[in-house]
């Protein structure tokens, strides 16, 4: 090799660790033999490009190449693990198998015997802004895959062997110079096969059944707000665990208040003679027992103000939004003739006055004037 092997990861010889590791997946990505199969070329450089990352990549082999070169691993590596071309490639206990892992998706040891777990499933739940303020407990049904009751959720009379993977759970498959392991698509991973499949799940040992189950919704959840419930999902074929079921809630709009995170708003109407000489007004709030504010004299439509704690619970917290309550000062209508006239009474005593209506009109004759 005519290159030195920090030349042939491209790194400098003061390299750290986590530089030599980076320079070795990129490259090997370029040269990987299922992109190149059958280039000699690309075959040359994968192996110079493993040959450097495995002296590298250890700290004593490292320092003995410092010092020697090259010739330290004639008879020891250069001549034994990566003599054999791709084919003759085990990269087991060298320390590449998490690069190749994460480069290429390779499978990472043997899932032998192990249970395959159900699928999961979403549930959407709509909820008042009632029952998102105070928590609520409600019962869904779900039709699910439940072991089945006639074979137990076997499948069958019997498990046994797996044909396919001789009860090893998986299956080898070679792709290029790597062989890869996968959760054998018989058995689902367990090693066991049906043996006469049961007529009623016709041998999968799982059935669609409806089935309630409670969700404990807790106060001040908001819309997008999600929910595990673990091992509520389907049951996995021949006897393995259940998935999970994960609810997204939303929260429906409310008639009065309007929600921003944990802040509410409202709009409440005040009588104009109230605005005008001052009084109580009830304002609603989301515990039901509503809030006797005092407007001073003069109010105008339009005015806001901020009822401390008065918002939403924060979610799974000890403290309380706040609530912002707008004032609108209402017009009276239908009117009896008594009525319009003592306002044409109040109207012209207001004239003799100065106030922010005459100098508007001032405003609006000298201007259009």
């Amino acid at each position: 090799m005519a290159k030195t092997y920090y030349e042939v990861l491209g790194v400098a010889q003061t390299a750290s660790f986590d530089e030599i590791k980076r320079a070795f997946r990129i490259k090997a990505k370029d040269c990987h033999p299922d992109h190149h199969a059958g280039d000699p070329v690309a075959e040359k450089q994968f192996k110079e490009l493993a040959e450097a990352y495995e002296v590298l990549k250890d700290d004593q082999k490292r320092a003995t190449y410092d010092r020697i070169g090259h010739e330290a691993f004639v008879n020891g590596m250069g001549n034994s693990a990566f003599s054999g071309g791709f084919g003759g490639f085990d990269f087991s206990g060298t320390g590449f198998e998490d690069i190749f892992a994460e480069m290429f998706g390779m499978a990472r040891g043997r899932p032998k015997n192990k249970k395959a777990r159900g699928e999961d499933i979403r549930l959407d739940l709509g909820l008042t802004l009632d029952e998102a303020y105070h928590g609520i407990k409600k019962t869904v049904t779900l039709n699910t895959y439940s072991p089945c009751a006639k074979c137990g959720g076997l499948g069958g009379k019997r498990l046994d062997t797996c044909a396919t993977c001789g009860g090893a759970g998986v299956v080898r498959q070679r792709q290029g110079f790597f062989v890869v392991e996968t959760t054998c698509p018989v058995c689902h991973g367990t090693g066991k096969a049906v043996q006469e499949p049961c007529a009623d799940c016709r041998g999968t040992g799982r059935v669609r059944q409806k089935r309630d189950v409670e969700i404990d919704i807790p106060a001040g959840v908001d819309t997008g707000v999600r929910m595990r419930l673990a091992g509520e999902g389907d049951v996995a074929p021949n006897g393995g665990d259940r998935g999970d079921v994960y609810v997204f809630l939303n929260v429906k709009p409310h008639a009065l208040f309007k929600r921003e995170g944990n802040d509410l708003y409202i709009e409440v109407p005040v009588p104009m003679t109230t605005a005008t000489l001052g009084g109580k007004v009830f304002v609603p709030t989301m515990n039901g027992k509503g809030q006797e504010y005092d407007v001073k004299a003069g109010l105008q439509s339009g005015t806001e103000v901020k009822l401390k704690g008065f918002g939403m619970p924060v979610l799974r917290g000890d403290r309380y939004g706040d609530l912002y309550v707008r004032f609108r000062v209402e017009t009276p209508t239908n009117l009896s003739a008594e009525q319009k006239e003592l306002l044409r009474q109040f109207d012209g005593a207001g004239k003799k006055n100065s106030s922010l209506c005459e100098d508007f009109k001032n405003l609006v004759s000298k201007i259009f004037s």
